[in-house]
């Protein structure tokens, strides 16, 4: 990573972790990262598209987690060990200033599984719902991008972990997207 950019990485980091600090995020936002804390939504999402679109809703539930789980996969077992970046904690120089909100963790920090992860999902469900609810977008990006953001509050992850974490979650949700316009529009499933 150029100079440049690893430094203003770290002061985006400093600026996040330190001046943002308050005890409401400090209480906040170790529960919107954690993945237990989401799970009413994720239970409503599929209860919703059974109810709302019964077969077809089964095979979103479907691509919506296999979504999930080729961005966590692709991120946290190809990318991480490519790339092999230190996390905040673990960095040379911000780990001297680093405020901790939760354990450092394992492994390497770029890019933010979570990020792609819920990227994946919103981004997944944003292309497939945007004509019949066009405010879905913003609640799609206010809900990955909270989790995102709490992935850098508490330490984890540099805010370039995140933006790219974030960026490769929308292609593959995009991508997702696409495969499930194809099967829709099939007529050998439908």
């Amino acid at each position: 990573m150029p100079e440049f950019l690893l430094q203003l990485d770290r002061h985006l980091f400093y600026f996040i972790n330190h001046d943002l600090a308050n005890p409401f995020f400090d209480w906040v936002m170790p529960y919107l990262r954690n993945p237990k804390f989401w799970i009413p939504l994720y239970v409503f999402i599929a209860g919703f598209c059974v109810w709302k679109f019964k077969k077809q809703g089964i095979l979103i539930i479907l691509l919506l987690a296999l979504s999930a789980g080729f961005a966590d996969f692709t991120s946290a077992s190809i990318i991480k060990p490519l790339v092999k970046r230190a996390r905040p904690c673990r960095d040379q120089v911000v780990s001297k200033t680093d405020v901790q909100r939760i354990p450092c963790g394992t492994g390497y920090s770029f890019p933010s599984t979570h990020a792609t992860d819920h990227f994946a999902m919103a981004f997944f469900m944003i292309f497939l719902f945007r004509k019949k609810w066009p405010w879905i977008w913003l609640w799609g990006i206010l809900w990955a991008g909270l989790i995102s953001f709490a992935q850098v509050y508490v330490g984890v992850h540099f805010p370039i972990d995140v933006f790219c974490g974030a960026v490769y979650g929308m292609l593959v949700g995009w991508l997702f997207s696409l495969v499930y316009e194809k099967l829709h529009n099939s007529t050998l499933l439908f």
